[in-house]
């Protein structure tokens, strides 16, 4: 019996979760672990129905701690894995998304926000995706905003995880994961698909944490083939032994950030909006993004020059381009769905270049395009 395709050419009507599946398998997921969760459900059970038909395998975790652990072991045994949850279970999978860091496995993590306990859309894990892993570490997090950008930062997020071994984390909220939108999947030659580079070395040769720079990535070997390697969360050195010894740890772990931090540009694209001739820019991520974009469309009606600046990448946040936009304008405005979180770090980056404002909001769905306006009105007068 032959499998069907993996990548779905073509135009498609398609919500946002299932579109997530297809990015992931487009981009070669062949293992998924996850454990039932509203309002991400979908991402299994498109996951249990096309991953077995395209030749992967589905695992439905005991809850989400087995999950994120039977990822990365299959990530370590050479396999390209994902699991999807929503805020509640993506606090459970912290002991193993530190796991995956610090043994450079790449997986991916699909956090579907929501309110605690409800099926209400909320960006209020955006500082939870960052920082709550125990350890020094950086993460890698993208933030689609359309359907068409779960496909597409999915496939990306999977290239990510293969190119710097390390775990990548896609959120989306309960509005986008559930929306219904067009989708136009390319042929499977235009999707770019990474593929973590394996070592030549024969394994009496190989030191599994060895890389060629200071912020390298090292070779990797699959388990079972004959590469001996101890897979800690310990401090380990390059053998991948446990060493205590404080200046291991602390080579380990500049290299284990570094990866990320160094090529943090590269990482963290941003997209412009209007923002050529404007005084005031918003600064915005996931859905959020949409009613921005009519707000300043709406403003511009009214005189008022505002645009858009859209972060592709929130972590490692992109501090460039946020300085670069606030040296620009005379206003700057961040716009999330949360008591506002993410404001902070703006403003830090931000330091005096132009005033701040904050349109926050946490009620359970996006802002509309008026209640931005207003604050865009009240940033001018």
């Amino acid at each position: 019996m032959g499998f069907e395709s993996r990548v779905l050419s073509g135009v498609h009507f398609m919500q946002g979760n299932y579109a997530a599946v297809e990015g992931a398998i487009a981009a070669g997921c062949d293992f998924f672990a996850g454990y039932p969760i509203t309002p991400a459900n979908e991402v299994s059970e498109g996951m249990a129905r096309r991953l077995p038909a395209v030749g992967g395998a589905f695992f439905q975790g005991e809850d989400e701690l087995c999950s994120i652990y039977a990822i990365a072991a299959a990530s370590l045994a050479g396999a390209k894995a994902m699991t999807a949850t929503a805020s509640a279970g993506y606090d459970y999978m912290q002991e193993g998304i530190e796991y995956a860091v610090a043994v450079e496995a790449p997986v991916v993590v699909l956090d579907v926000m929501r309110c605690r306990g409800e099926n209400f859309a909320t960006q209020a894990d955006i500082m939870q995706v960052r920082w709550a892993a125990a350890g020094d570490h950086e993460m890698i997090v993208l933030a689609p905003s359309t359907v068409q950008e779960m496909f597409d930062f999915s496939v990306r997020a999977f290239n990510l995880a293969e190119e710097y071994r390390t775990p990548v984390v896609v959120i989306s909220e309960m509005s986008l994961a559930l929306m219904r939108e067009r989708l136009e999947i390319p042929e499977a030659s235009s999707i770019p698909v990474v593929n973590r580079k394996r070592t030549a070395k024969q394994p009496s040769e190989y030191l599994p944490f060895q890389a060629a720079s200071e912020f390298g990535v090292p070779d990797f070997a699959e388990l079972g083939t004959g590469y001996r390697v101890i897979h800690s969360i310990n401090p380990h050195d390059e053998r991948g032994d446990i060493e205590w010894e404080p200046r291991a740890f602390e080579r380990l772990y500049k290299r284990i950030t570094g990866k990320v931090r160094e090529n943090r540009k590269k990482i963290s694209t941003t997209q412009r909006f209007l923002l050529d001739d404007a005084e005031i820019a918003l600064v915005a991520f996931g859905s959020e993004v949409r009613p921005c974009l009519d707000a300043v469309h709406a403003a511009r009606e009214k005189g008022i020059k505002a645009g858009v600046l859209k972060l592709d990448a929130p972590w490692p946040i992109p501090e460039e381009a946020i300085a670069e936009t606030a040296a620009n304008v005379g206003a700057l405005v961040t716009v999330e769905m949360n008591i506002g979180r993410y404001a902070g770090e703006v403003e830090r980056i931000v330091c005096g270049k132009c005033r701040t404002a904050r349109a926050t909001k946490n009620l359970g769905t996006p802002h509309t395009p008026d209640e931005i306006l207003s604050v865009i009105e009240e940033v001018r007068s």
